[in-house]
């Protein structure tokens, strides 16, 4: 027992000074678990459709976080955040995914400065501007019903574009202003690939960015990306050696409003490229509406629908996605939820539910044509 008291003496006597020169930081977190029937239904090439039954992690997240006070209204700012995959996933797919999700910094991660009055610059991998101008406006926001399984570009089944524009992107340095009566801009650069190349390489980079405006009920959202592919297999952006030095570009705009115990929401996308010799690939325009309606305090009743057009006009290569939902308040930060999902398909397009966090929202496309569908019931905590 001596001893004991000793050891535990010494480790205070060194360990004190460290934790009072350190400055406070917070951990945080949510998890969100589900249940889900999923169904993808018979593609009108003759493949037969499967079902599965799968419990999802969907963005279930750890966090730390902090902020130490440099003087003159500036502070250094940093966060560590990762995906915590409990679902025990056990296919291939999702073992791979778990190896990457159950480490350090695999989402938005960054250290920087924070000035009140000039904005924030920071270094890491973060949430593109492009993605977090509208990303609020998703009532199935991170669940198999997101609204990403049509819009923010992407390979989902169908190519939308080469890379994904709503995505969290490595490589990034970040500037956010400070709020101008309601009116903030955000502006990133994202860098190619990192290696030590020939002069005449093309690494790839982006631009993203977007102006936000929010004033009593009523939230609007720009964006804009745009990405310059790279013949290097390295980076984040340098993916398509085929179209190098070709582009590819997105814009939205975004609208939210809240009467009384209803939020409505809107969102319109355009995206252009030259990634076929100079000329047109996936070229295609996208549209979402969503309502959430609140019964009471505690309960909530929700639709959405989202719609994405031919793909360079190719016919039959669009599809449409409906949802409905349902959602409890057990507590201030806990609650229970049910949603429906069906995804209709082109007879040339194969959409199927976007991975939103873990593996289980992703569902494999049996072919085109394929009508999918999925109910879901969840339980969602944050701390």
């Amino acid at each position: 027992m001596q001893k004991k008291i000793i050891v535990l003496a010494l480790a205070a006597a060194f360990t004190a000074p460290a934790f009072a020169d350190t400055p406070g930081y917070t951990v945080y977190g949510a998890v969100n678990l589900s249940v889900e029937s999923m169904n993808n239904g018979d593609s009108n090439t003759g493949t037969a459709g499967s079902s599965a039954l799968k419990v999802s992690s969907n963005v279930t997240k750890l966090g730390f976080k902090g902020a130490q006070d440099l003087g003159d209204g500036v502070s250094a700012i940093w966060q560590i955040e990762q995906q915590i995959d409990v679902d025990n996933a056990s296919s291939t797919a999702g073992a791979a995914s778990n190896s990457t999700h159950n480490t350090l910094a695999t989402r938005n991660s960054f250290a920087g400065l924070s000035d009140s009055a000039m904005g924030t610059i920071m270094l890491g991998k973060m949430d593109s501007p492009y993605k977090t101008s509208t990303r609020s406006l998703d009532a199935f926001g991170d669940s198999l019903a997101d609204n990403r399984s049509l819009l923010g570009g992407g390979t989902k089944g169908t190519a939308t574009s080469a890379l994904k524009f709503d995505e969290r992107e490595g490589n990034s340095v970040v500037y956010n202003s400070p709020d101008f009566g309601g009116v903030k801009v955000a502006v990133a650069y994202i860098a190619g690939a990192e290696d030590a190349t020939g002069a005449t390489v093309n690494k790839g980079s982006a631009i993203s960015m977007n102006a936000t405006y929010s004033a009593g009920n009523l939230y609007a959202g720009l964006g804009y990306q745009s990405h310059t592919m790279g013949d290097v297999a390295s980076g984040t952006i340098a993916s398509n050696a085929a179209a190098a030095g070709q582009k590819e570009t997105a814009a939205k705009l975004g609208v939210g409003y809240k009467l009384d115990a209803l939020y409505l929401s809107a969102i319109y996308e355009k995206t252009t490229d030259t990634l076929n010799a100079g000329a047109a690939l996936y070229g295609h325009s996208a549209m979402y509406v969503a309502a959430k309606y609140d019964l009471s305090d505690k309960n909530t009743v929700k639709v959405a629908y989202a719609k994405i057009g031919e793909i360079n006009n190719a016919a039959d290569t669009g599809a449409s996605q409906t949802s409905l939902g349902f959602d409890h308040k057990l507590a201030k930060t806990t609650s229970v939820y049910a949603l429906y999902s069906a995804i209709n398909n082109g007879d040339k397009s194969s959409y199927g539910f976007v991975d939103a966090g873990s593996t289980g929202g992703g569902f494999a496309a049996t072919g085109t044509g394929a009508k999918f569908t999925a109910f879901a019931m969840g339980m969602k905590h944050a701390f």
